[in-house]
């Protein structure tokens, strides 16, 4: 089996996404500053994978501080933060992780400041193993959803590619296959950076799982067919009203799976859920470059001198939703006060 990212003595080691699925590449950073451009270029991706690679990133240069007093220790181990936090803007695991590694630093001033490194370690190291516990509750939870021989669409890659193993979305349906339900899955190419065709295909056919390529613009058709009979996305930042950003498209899916009465579920860990935000509008939604727009594989498609726009989330509003599926259980309408019930949990 693969490993999306792991802690290495060398460094942070990560299969490289972006040359997937025709090699696989693994690469080692060994700068805090080189784990943020790895999470900025999208050699690794995916709310619960930049979570922990920001963290490892965090500890990473924690432990090449050589401080002359805690009061320098303080401001670089600070400075850090900040770079590796900033690295991407929609996904809320990223701020996360930064925060649960500051709680650490802060709980643990007083030591010596090579014991805070290696706490620092430590902790990157546990919130990698926990993500992938996290993501096998959640898988459980969410194959109680889906019903035997049934044929299930996603949209981007919510697998182990995008955590630090198993998968969120696909987590749920590794769930469902691994308790003999027979699932197939329909899977969206997802333009412009084709997570689904590049890599949510590779995950599948790794793991021996039916699996069908389509382009985005064929979910449609096939929901109106009658061939696709569930959802199953992930999400980057899920409001506290239950409004989901994932992948861009993904709002389109989630609007002709209301129309044609098809059950659309979001799976993501509590890590995912922003309770400082009231609704999807005050998500942040990241644009890149045109690049990605007007080529494939280093070959332009579109003519020279256009415009190009390039949002790479959307926002699917709560009402769409028919379930949003979590390590600690399935809310269901109204999300405000069953995603608050969670966090009591």
């Amino acid at each position: 089996m693969f490993k999306t990212i792991e802690w290495i003595d060398k460094g942070v080691r990560m299969i490289d996404q972006r040359v997937l699925p025709t090699r696989e590449v693994y690469k080692t950073f060994k700068g805090y500053k080189e784990v943020a451009g790895a999470i900025k270029d999208m050699v690794i991706r995916g709310a619960p994978a930049i979570g922990v690679a920001g963290a490892m990133g965090i500890a990473l240069g924690a432990s090449k501080i050589d401080p002359k007093d805690f009061k320098s220790f303080n401001r670089e181990f600070r400075k850090i933060v900040k770079h590796v936090a900033g690295a991407r803007p929609t996904a809320v695991n990223l701020a996360w992780a930064a925060r649960r590694m500051e709680a650490v630093f802060e709980k643990n001033r007083d030591l010596p400041t090579e014991e805070i490194k290696a706490l620092l370690i430590a902790e990157a190291r546990k919130m990698h193993d926990e993500d992938v516990l996290i993501n096998k509750k959640l898988g459980t939870n969410g194959a109680r959803l889906l019903k035997k021989n049934s044929t299930v669409l996603t949209h981007c890659n919510a697998g182990a590619l995008a955590t630090a193993g198993y998968g969120t979305a696909l987590g749920v349906i590794r769930a469902a296959v691994e308790k003999g339900k027979n699932i197939h899955v329909l899977a969206d190419e997802t333009r412009p950076f084709l997570q689904g065709a590049r890599l949510t295909a590779w995950e599948l056919k790794k793991d021996n799982i039916d699996v069908t390529l389509i382009a985005d613009n064929m979910a449609g058709h096939l929901m109106k067919e009658g061939l696709v009979d569930a959802v199953v996305v992930g999400a980057d930042r899920i409001a506290s009203n239950g409004d989901a950003a994932n992948k861009i498209g993904t709002y389109t899916v989630a609007v002709l799976a209301k129309e044609h009465k098809i059950p659309f579920y979001v799976a993501a860990p509590t890590s995912t859920i922003d309770m400082e935000i009231k609704t999807g509008a005050e998500i942040p939604i990241e644009e890149r470059g045109a690049r990605e727009i007007t080529h494939i594989s280093g070959v332009r498609l579109a003519p020279t001198g256009i415009k190009i726009k390039n949002p790479v989330f959307d926002v699917t509003p709560a009402k769409y939703i028919t379930a949003i599926i979590t390590e600690k259980g399935v809310v269901k309408k109204p999300y405000r006060a069953g995603i608050k019930a969670l966090f009591k949990k």
